[in-house]
């Protein structure tokens, strides 16, 4: 089976996301040959190169969304009417009253989401998976399926017009475009908050969406791309799924989606700025809110298979329109096998010792945990608390750790056993590669009590490796920690120092507890959450999927007669067979497989590579 791999932001870049789990994915599915389709986030990312490929990558494209030179396409007037026709559905749909991703939560409340990124009174459902009208505005079953058909065709009919035309990155940077959404925001029945919309706020949704749909100029879906896969497998929404879109549109590909962090919520959750680091104005944020849950609805609709990583993000999909029936939970996969010694010896842990282990940043939210460390003092005395981390990048990161590091010298001033020793600290903040904790595994060892106090958690990472480690633990009730944990650690409501700390000191005083839920919360991650049994899974999905809907590609001789039998069951094993000296109608160009060096995407109709029909080599390639 051939399968091109679609990713944003991600694999095969040495940094990004999702690196890890389709790297494993790709080497644990030797007998399949993948085809790379990677969007690039920065130019760091791309000059930072990418990690070792394993031979059954056969090729790999790459095409950058962080930035795009004027295609230089001149459209004519039929050209133009299209494009005018177009866009304006498209940005109807995106404005409808009944927008999948409605506005409530920017309507009247454009602060939902406070500086840090923490959730406030609004937000905090969102945050938790109960997606509510305060939380996004997210309605099961509130989009019309003739808004979501408008949709779809409006975002296809662009595609076709770049695919005639040669390229769409001029067009949708155009005044025509930006006229095209002054119109649907004032229209009847339009969102409320778009209303409210001005020429900057108009600028700036035109700029983000031009850049979402990036992947629509490129030459990714001819015979000798996509076209040619089995399958397309997206290893996210948003713009990694939008080939996969077209490739269905185009060819037929049947599409499977996986989201271990749904895109629509980290849209909610993140940066509250412009292309230009601007702050985006609330009702700017209401229309790219519908913009990408319309996309994201778009999605799940057409693909065969979704398959979320938890039920937290299964709920964000259910809200999203995704059908309930094409859904599959595939737990991420993490290898266990580095923290089998730790997991395999867990009495060595110290029994005094809680430990934290994750990026330092306000949704972590270690104020708490310290103000319930300070309430553990006062029942157990010699309890010690270890925080191993690193600072989250960029200012803020280094603000709020400098900020915890203060708290805890102003609750725990330094303690010493007598009048002629050095004080010490009961709170110590490390890292991972230090003199004290030299190992992630080693991280996990030095305490018998593992806590996570987050307020806004998707996968909580840190305690499946917890489990792994067969370390007894005590977590917030938020994102999908209460699946993960499944009854083996103790949970507590966020936000509750209080609550925080009794669960702690309940396990610190009960040794034989500890040993139980330790035991078996490593029986359950080594159940669930192996690297095995997430390639086990995606390999069924696989097939079923092949099995169910199968491209029907069509191969003809010379003279232009179907051969129907001239596709043999040999070409579906690796390798290289003989041409037979037919020619390909809208499918694989004969029974070989891709070959060649690495090529970067293109926009269609651009100078480099469009004259002569061939790609271009991976670096040469440009917007």
């Amino acid at each position: 089976m051939r399968i091109g791999l679609l990713t944003e932001g991600g694999y095969p870049y040495v940094s990004g996301d999702a690196r890890l789990w389709c790297d494993r994915l790709v080497r644990g599915l030797g007998q399949h040959e993948f085809d790379i389709y990677a969007l690039s986030r920065s130019e760091q990312q791309e000059d930072e190169g990418w990690i070792e490929l394993p031979p059954q990558v056969s090729r790999v494209r790459t095409a950058p969304l962080w930035t795009a030179e004027d295609d230089g396409v001149g459209y004519g007037r039929r050209a133009r009417r299209r494009f005018a026709e177009c866009y304006e559905e498209l940005a109807a749909a995106v404005c409808a009253g009944d927008a999948p991703v409605g506005s409530a939560a920017f309507e009247g409340s454009a602060g939902a989401v406070g500086a840090g990124g923490l959730v406030g009174s609004a937000g905090s459902a969102v945050a938790a998976g109960s997606v509510g009208a305060a939380g996004g505005g997210v309605a099961a079953g509130g989009a019309s399926a003739a808004v979501a058909d408008r949709f779809g065709s409006a975002l296809y009919g662009l595609a076709e017009l770049a695919r005639d035309e040669g390229g769409l990155v001029g067009a949708l940077r155009s005044e025509t475009a930006v006229r095209a959404l002054e119109r649907a925001c004032r229209a009847p029945g339009a969102l409320r908050a778009a209303r409210g919309a001005r020429v900057p706020d108009l600028l700036t949704v035109a700029a983000q969406v031009e850049r979402t749909l990036r992947p629509l100029s490129l030459d990714w879906y001819e015979d000798d791309g996509l076209g040619s896969v089995d399958l397309c497998h997206a290893t996210s929404g948003g713009a990694a799924a939008l080939p996969g879109l077209l490739a269905r549109h185009f060819a037929g590909v049947p599409l499977l989606v996986t989201e271990y962090g749904v895109q629509l919520r980290a849209h909610y959750l993140g940066a509250r700025e412009d292309l230009e680091g601007r702050a985006a104005s609330s009702s700017a944020r209401a229309l790219l809110a519908a913009f990408h849950g319309r996309l994201a609805a778009e999605a799940y609709r057409q693909a065969e298979i979704i398959t979320p990583g938890n039920t937290h993000a299964r709920r964000w999909q259910e809200r999203c329109g995704a059908d309930r029936a094409r859904i599959r939970t595939v737990y991420p996969g993490m290898e266990a096998s580095r923290f089998s010694d730790v997991g395999e010896s867990a009495e060595a842990a110290d029994a005094d010792t809680l430990v934290w282990v994750g990026r330092i940043e306000p949704a972590k939210d270690l104020i708490s945990l310290l103000h319930a460390f300070a309430e553990i003092r006062k029942d157990e005395p010699k309890t010690r608390l270890r925080i191993v981390g690193a600072p989250a990048e960029g200012l803020e990161g280094a603000t709020y750790l400098a900020h915890c590091k203060a708290l805890a010298a102003q609750l725990f001033p330094d303690e010493a056993d007598g009048v002629h020793t050095v004080g010490d600290n009961p709170v110590s903040f490390e890292e991972i590669g230090g003199p004290e904790v030299p190992t992630l595994p080693e991280a996990y060892e030095a305490g018998a009590v593992v806590v996570l106090s987050s307020v806004v958690e998707g996968f909580p990472i840190s305690l499946i490796e917890a489990m792994f480690c067969g370390r007894a633990t005590v977590s917030t009730d938020v994102g999908a920690v209460v699946e993960v944990i499944g009854g083996t650690g103790l949970v507590v409501p966020p936000r509750n120092p209080r609550a925080l700390a009794e669960a702690c000191v309940s396990l610190l005083r009960d040794s034989e507890r500890r040993a139980r839920l330790g035991a078996a919360a490593r029986a359950r991650a080594l159940e669930l959450f192996t690297v095995e049994q997430n390639i086990t899974a995606f390999h069924s999905i696989y097939l079923d999927i092949l099995s169910r809907c199968p491209v029907r590609r069509v191969l003809v001789d010379a003279s232009g007669e179907p051969l129907p039998f001239a596709i043999p069951a040999e070409v579906h094993v690796p390798g290289r067979w003989a041409d037979s000296g037919t020619r390909l109608v809208a499918g694989r160009p004969g029974p070989g497989w891709a070959a060649g060096p690495p090529v970067r995407g293109v926009p269609l109709g651009s100078a480099s590579g469009a004259a002569s029909g061939e790609p271009v080599p991976a670096g040469e390639g440009a917007w």
